[in-house]
């Protein structure tokens, strides 16, 4: 059974970034059987032990292993100041030089404004693929009026779902096509 994270890099406790990634892991859960999921929220780790690159800390251990054993990813940041924020770019630095080899990737960003839409291809992909990532598949950019906030119950308009789950759709075909065991899976 493949293994996704979700990883997330926004420092709100309040994120729409947040509800994007687990929206698109219960599309992977609900609709093609065979994926075992979690969500790594990395503003919940410790910030000392973070930033200070403390690896061997219990808390940064198991985050490091967590996407160690993940067959794929979905890496989900908001964007500000034209790229992916700080608090996820020092958890990626913890990662070894080819800590993404052979995971397929799915980058995701939220924001304000489509001025930031290429934050994906001109900040995000080329540092994945410098972690030795195998595929980075399409990403997808979702402004943040389409995370609709209510009470007990977020959801994302429909045009932003429609498009995002196009992408999941694609990245869940690309995590198949990289372990034939998965391909006796149906959607």
């Amino acid at each position: 059974m493949p293994k996704l994270l979700a990883l997330t890099g926004s420092p709100s406790a309040h994120s729409r970034t947040a509800v994007v990634a687990d929206h698109v892991l219960r599309h992977l859960t609900h609709s093609h059987s065979g994926f075992e999921t979690a969500h790594l929220a990395v503003r919940e780790l410790p910030a000392a032990d973070l930033l200070a690159a403390r690896r061997g800390e219990p808390e940064i251990r198991r985050a490091l292993e967590a996407v160690a054993a993940a067959d794929g990813l979905v890496i989900a940041t908001p964007v500000y100041k034209a790229s992916y924020t700080g608090l996820l770019k020092a958890f990626l630095d913890l990662l070894p030089q080819d800590g993404l080899a052979g995971k397929t990737i799915l980058p995701l960003a939220t924001g304000g404004s489509l001025a930031h839409v290429l934050a994906i291809d001109y900040a995000l992909r080329p540092v994945l693929a410098a972690l030795g990532a195998r595929h980075v598949t399409a990403g997808r950019f979702v402004l943040d009026s389409s995370v609709e906030r209510g009470s007990g119950a977020d959801r994302l308009r429909f045009e932003a779902e429609f498009d995002l789950l196009q992408a999941v759709d694609e990245f869940a075909d690309a995590l198949r096509a990289a372990d034939p065991a998965a391909l006796t899976v149906t959607p």
